[in-house]
């Protein structure tokens, strides 16, 4: 791989580690914004919540705007936005008269800036790479950055909060003005043809690979938006067991988050090295990978003290690692350059589906009983797996390039 190109990446793997600590690390800092502010849980959800809508509602717009303007071009301001809103919520935390809308204002920024920064780096490895195998592993090492920024996002947002609550907001335009230098210097685009193509004639060529290659797509969305259910919602079911279970908070919690992270963090590059173009591999692993998310919950069901629960838990992590990295290669090498942002969007738009849904949903169930989190998250693992084995079909070995459509 050339000199320029590992530059591109390291850029660009940038984007997902900013975006992901500019939200997750929030989430250990919560009852400490609840408690200062004077809300309710409700209301303390929204700071999460209002951030994952706006970005699933303009994904796709920013995916589409990728294709007509360029990548770098909605990349840069979008990172610039994320910013802006940080610093907004920061500023809000100790000057605003009415502290908690202007967070949620700075929250909503932050949103938009996201919908066009890190969905859009996926189908910029895309456009960089010629070669299936780069590709393949560029999108392992976006993988590992994403997960990576999961990893250290409790750890951070921990400590940084035990200076003063607010102080993570002022790190979210810190971070954000690091990857705008990172991408504005580093990467470098590969020139493309002018596109003379007309709003009307888009749409009808995205029908079209909708109609043509539908199956297999919605197999990928459908799949991503799973693991990120599963994957938020234990996350948010791990911590609440943490602290009022086994009475680890503060920085330790944010630890012991971290390991599953972690494991699912050096799968996902290890996996992305692996793949290369290999199809009938991405798919294998796919579908292994869920089976092993399912077995692990059963593992969990069976025997859950607290030494089996973070075990297994490490499994579930490897399972989802292995799982991401094909999917996103099946879906980027597999659709062309003029359309990838405006497909890849929309598999991005399911994964922060995912990620909004998952917390309140496992904050539904745990009231009832820890072992319906088990079981509910064993059946989405084996829907996962059942979608990835009968809806996605690559061809043959002799024909690595593209899947089936039918």
């Amino acid at each position: 791989m050339a000199d320029s190109n590992k530059l591109n990446l390291l850029a660009l793997s940038s984007v997902p580690l900013v975006m992901t600590l500019g939200n997750s690390m929030l989430i250990p800092v919560l009852p400490a914004i609840q408690k200062e502010l004077g809300i309710s849980s409700f209301q303390v959800s929204l700071i999460i919540t209002v951030y994952s809508i706006v970005a699933i509602l303009l994904i796709p717009l920013a995916g589409y705007l990728s294709d007509r303007i360029g990548r770098k071009t909605v990349i840069v301001p979008c990172l610039l936005i994320a910013g802006a809103g940080g610093a907004l919520s920061a500023w809000a935390s100790t000057n605003a008269g009415n502290p908690f809308m202007w967070i949620l204002a700075g929250r909503i920024l932050q949103g938009i800036g996201s919908a066009g920064a890190a969905p859009v780096v996926i189908p910029l490895i895309g456009d960089l790479f010629d070669d299936d195998e780069q590709i393949s592993s560029g999108l392992g090492l976006i993988e590992t950055a994403n997960t990576a920024g999961k990893v250290l996002s409790p750890i951070i947002g921990a400590f940084l909060a035990s200076f003063v609550w607010y102080m993570p907001f002022w790190f979210i335009p810190f971070f954000s003005i690091a990857g705008v230098l990172l991408v504005f210097f580093l990467v470098k685009v590969p020139k493309k043809e002018k596109e003379t193509q007309t709003f009307k004639e888009f749409l009808q060529c995205v029908k079209g690979i909708f109609q043509k290659s539908g199956r297999w797509l919605y197999a990928i969305f459908a799949i991503g938006g799973i693991i990120m259910l599963v994957l938020f919602g234990i996350l948010f079911y791990l911590s609440d067991t943490l602290e009022n279970k086994y009475g680890i908070d503060g920085v330790a919690k944010g630890f012991m988050l971290a390991i599953p992270l972690l494991a699912l963090s050096i799968s996902s590059y290890v996996a992305g090295k692996k793949i290369g173009n290999k199809k009938h591999l991405m798919k294998m692993l796919i579908s292994f990978g869920m089976g092993l998310l399912a077995l692990s919950f059963i593992a969990i069901r069976i025997q859950h003290s607290f030494a089996f629960l973070i075990v297994f838990l490490v499994l579930s992590g490897v399972g989802i690692g292995i799982a991401l990295p094909s999917l996103d290669a099946l879906i980027t090498e597999g659709i062309e350059q003029e359309h990838r942002g405006t497909i890849t969007s929309f598999y991005s738009s399911m994964r922060f589906i995912g990620v909004a849904a998952g917390p309140p949903l496992y904050a539904a169930i745990m009231p009832r009983s820890e072992h319906w989190i088990y079981y509910v998250s064993i059946g989405f693992s084996f829907l996962a797996l059942l979608i990835g084995l009968f809806f996605i079909k690559p061809q043959d070995k002799n024909q690595p390039a593209k899947l089936k459509t039918t």
